[in-house]
Formats: C-alpha cells, sequence, structure tokens
C-alpha cells in the first residue's frame, strides 16, 4: 500500500473502521511477539469482559455525539442508578424489579439532562458538568457514603456468571451492538439523531419536535449507563458511590477515535466497536508488559491524545481523501 492510498484509507469515513481494524491487528501481533500470554484463549476472554462495560456506554454516547452533543455524567449515573437498584433489592424486591427501577432510574436522569439542554439551550457540556455532580451528590445523600452490598446469588450471576464461557456483560454488549446498527441506520430515530448534529434549524423547520428526541437519545444513554452500574454492582457485590469515576471519558475516547465527529452529524458505531478494542487491548498489554501502573496512566492518555487528534485532523481536513487521485 501506497502512502496516499493510506491516507486516502485514513480519511474516507466509510473505509476508516478498515484502518481501525488493521491498526488493532498489529498492535496484537506486536503483544503476541513481546509476550507468549497475550494471544492465549484466557487472555482474550479477559479482554472480551473488560472492554464490554466501556462498549455499553459507548453505543449510548455515540447516539449523543452523533446529534452534536455530549454527555458527561453518565459515570454519576451509572453509580446513583446502581444504588437505587441496590437500595430496592435490599429492600425485598425482586430482582428483576429492581433492575427494572435501576434502568428506569438512569433513563429518567438521563432524560433530564436532554430536557434541560433543550429547554435552556445552554451547552450540554455545561449541563452534563453540572448534573455529574449533582447525581453524584445525591448518590452520596442517600448512602452516606456507604456502600450498598451482600446481593442475593441471582442478581450476582449478572455480573459473575458464565454462559459459554464468558461473562454476561458479554453477551448483553453483542446483543445492544446488534440492535444499536439497525437503530441508529434505519430508523427515523437515528436519522434524526444524525440530524440534529447536522442541520438542527433545518430539522425544526420540517417540522420535527426536536425536543422529544434530544430527551430520547440522553435517556438512551442514561438507561445503558444504568445497565453498566447494575453489572458493576453484581461483579463488586457491591454498589457504591465512586462506581463510574472517569468512564465517561473512556466512552466520549472511543466515540471520537471510532471516527463519530465532536460536532455531530455522523457516526460510525462500526469504528466505536473497534475504537473500545484498541482501547481495551492497550490497557491489557500494558498490564501483561508489567508497565508499572504509574505509566500506565501517562502512556494511556498519550495514546488516546494522539487518536482523538488524529481522528479530527481527518475530519477537519476531508481534501487528504481526493490527493493522488487521476
Amino acid at each position: 500500500m501506497t502512502f496516499q492510498s493510506f491516507r486516502r484509507l485514513a480519511a474516507s469515513p466509510r473505509a476508516y473502521p478498515l484502518f481501525l481494524a488493521a491498526a488493532l491487528l498489529l498492535l496484537c501481533l506486536f503483544l503476541g511477539s513481546r509476550t507468549p500470554y497475550f494471544l492465549t484463549l484466557n487472555n482474550m476472554v479477559n479482554i472480551c469482559e473488560a472492554g464490554s462495560y466501556g462498549l455499553i456506554l459507548a453505543l449510548g454516547m455515540t447516539f449523543i455525539i452523533a446529534a452534536g452533543a455530549i454527555d458527561l455524567s453518565v459515570g454519576s449515573i451509572l453509580s446513583l442508578s446502581a444504588i437505587l437498584a441496590a437500595l430496592a433489592i435490599k429492600a425485598g424486591l425482586p430482582v428483576w424489579t429492581g433492575c427494572l427501577i435501576g434502568v428506569a432510574a438512569g433513563s429518567a436522569l438521563g432524560a433530564v439532562n436532554g430536557i434541560l439542554f433543550h429547554l435552556t439551550r445552554i451547552s450540554p457540556l455545561i449541563v452534563t458538568l453540572a448534573t455529574a455532580a449533582l447525581f453524584r451528590g445525591l448518590a452520596l445523600i442517600i448512602t452516606r457514603g456507604v456502600p450498598v452490598s451482600l446481593f442475593p446469588r441471582e442478581f450476582l450471576f449478572l455480573g459473575s456468571g458464565n454462559i459459554a464461557g464468558l461473562e454476561p456483560a458479554v453477551w448483553l454488549a453483542l446483543l445492544l451492538t446488534a440492535l444499536a446498527f439497525p437503530l441508529m441506520r434505519f430508523t427515523r430515530f437515528g436519522h434524526y439523531v444524525k440530524s440534529l448534529g447536522g442541520n438542527p434549524v433545518a430539522l425544526e423547520r420540517c417540522g420535527v419536535r426536536t425536543g422529544i428526541y434530544r430527551t430520547a437519545m440522553f435517556g438512551l444513554a442514561g438507561g445503558l449507563a444504568a445497565l453498566v452500574g447494575l453489572i458493576m454492582a453484581a461483579r463488586l457485590n457491591a454498589a457504591e458511590v465512586n462506581a463510574g469515576l472517569g468512564m465517561e471519558l473512556f466512552a466520549i475516547s472511543a466515540v471520537l477515535v471510532g471516527g463519530t465527529p465532536l460536532t455531530g452529524g455522523r457516526a460510525s458505531l462500526a469504528g466505536t466497536v473497534l475504537a473500545v478494542a484498541l482501547l481495551t487491548v492497550i490497557r491489557n498489554g500494558l498490564t501483561i508488559l508489567a508497565i508499572p501502573s504509574y505509566y500506565q496512566e501517562f502512556l494511556t492518555g498519550a495514546v488516546l491524545l494522539a487518536a482523538v487528534l488524529f481522528a479530527e485532523l481527518r475530519i477537519r481536513f476531508p481534501g487528504v481523501a481526493k490527493q493522488g487521485r487521476p
């Protein structure tokens, strides 16, 4: 492949997932050559299980960023929703009822973000930054900083069960991914979400009630965050206030690295999936190579910064895709 062909591949929105897949393959080959433990079955399972949480969050974030918005509160929604579900289960309600309460609470909290954003027209960055503090503060008030723990076995299966050799979270992430693709590509909801990022004024002039779709997309992201919170609480046998800290940054990074522009108007769910895999493999590889933890954070941040800068430059200067053509 010539350098011009490489640039066209990296700049093309349709071909960019192939570029990510090639980068992921090369990284796996490199790590496999450096340590015999990377390409083992157990490690592949660990990567799938570790990436499943981030993937579920990133799916919801893809819809939000495709609409030209952003959500910094998903980590707090994750924590508060899991706590509410845990309290419901500890109060004697059936496990499935408690899980429904948690997901419904997450969707409601996300919808609050959408309503505030639509009514005030304040930047979603500011709105969700404020609600992130609000929701986590509410979780502190409810629990007084004490984790809610010791759940029934049926609930713990959600986080540490085994279905065909994998945790339920992996299968759930695969199912949600399979549902997200047609939702984004073939439904009115998906088209309107991307239009909100492309030209919201034109959408409103066409008579579309944009507030409903903004609320729905934030509610979707909140519900998915709550689902991750339930899985984490089941895995740790505890729902705590600090759960989900920083996970919103991973989700946002995965979406941007995956090729969805921060300005919205377009979405790449395939890119999001590959970016989650790439970032998870990077973290796993650093651990297997015995890189000290204080270096891991720095190296992970540097890789994320480079990848996001590359993705944004690719979007801002699409003309490179035309260079080298006859």
